[in-house]
């Protein structure tokens, strides 16, 4: 293949991708873990996954192969590159991917526009009895399953049920911000502070005006940091828990 040896030093990641779609001839198509990379919603691996047809079987070294039998629709071009869709990408992860990465991979494929979460249900349906299915619509149907910007708040939420809170929304806009997660019926706003986009005194000043613009419309503000959601998970359970009781006593 010339240039497009896969184990040419010089190519960049998209270069390698695309050279190992075309070492393996017709029909191949990036998959997995790689079309997951490729897309923007998993994590880079030095191996790269390609689907072929069952009946073809090239040999390439620093390849895995995986030979199924794609339909038209399991198969587009994604920045030039042959690549399994969004939605048959997310049930070959759920074949092998752990449920927390699975969900992250789900949470980032609607984050990018990729494939938002009833899309992808719709998709489970017509493809029931197909390996990776079951696992992800068990995801889905999941209660604590709720779309959100980041692993932190995915954690949070856990907190939360546990606290014994139903679901929130999430993402939502309330008095001029953008609220992280909101129980309308209780009047509680909590945010949730990354180690990143929060250390800023401009964000700082930024966080105080929201809690207090909450405040003044008579809404109960909390916000915990990442340390308090990682390191004390039972501290924000108990601070739930006691808030959402007193929230509770007096909404009755």
């Amino acid at each position: 293949m010339g240039v497009y040896s896969v184990g040419h030093g010089e190519l960049t990641r998209h270069g390698r991708w695309m050279a190992a779609v075309l070492a393996c001839g017709a029909g191949a198509v990036l998959s997995h873990l790689s079309a997951a990379a490729l897309y923007g919603m998993g994590e880079w691996e030095r191996r790269i996954s390609i689907a072929i047809p069952p009946s073809r079987d090239p040999r390439r070294p620093g390849i895995e192969l995986h030979r199924v039998l794609l339909k038209a629709s399991d198969g587009t071009t994604y920045d030039r590159i042959p690549v399994t869709s969004p939605a048959r990408t997310l049930i070959d992860l759920a074949t092998g991917l752990s449920p927390k990465r699975l969900e992250r991979a789900v949470n980032q494929a609607d984050k990018l526009g990729l494939i938002d979460p009833e899309t992808l249900r719709n998709e489970l349906e017509r493809r029931a009895g197909q390996r990776g299915v079951l696992a992800l619509r068990e995801l889905l149907d999941r209660d604590t399953f709720v779309l959100t910007e980041s692993e932190l708040e995915r954690r949070f939420l856990r907190l939360a049920v546990s606290a014994g809170l139903p679901l929130p929304e999430t993402g939502v806009r309330l008095n001029g911000f953008l609220v992280d997660f909101l129980w309308r019926e209780l009047g509680l706003v909590v945010e949730t502070d990354g180690l990143t986009y929060h250390r800023t005194p401009l964000q700082q000043a930024r966080d105080r005006q929201r809690d207090q613009a909450h405040t003044t419309a008579g809404l109960t503000s909390l916000r915990f940091t990442h340390r308090q959601v990682v390191d004390e998970p039972a501290a924000v359970i108990r601070t739930l828990a006691a808030v959402a009781t007193r929230l509770a006593g007096r909404a009755a």
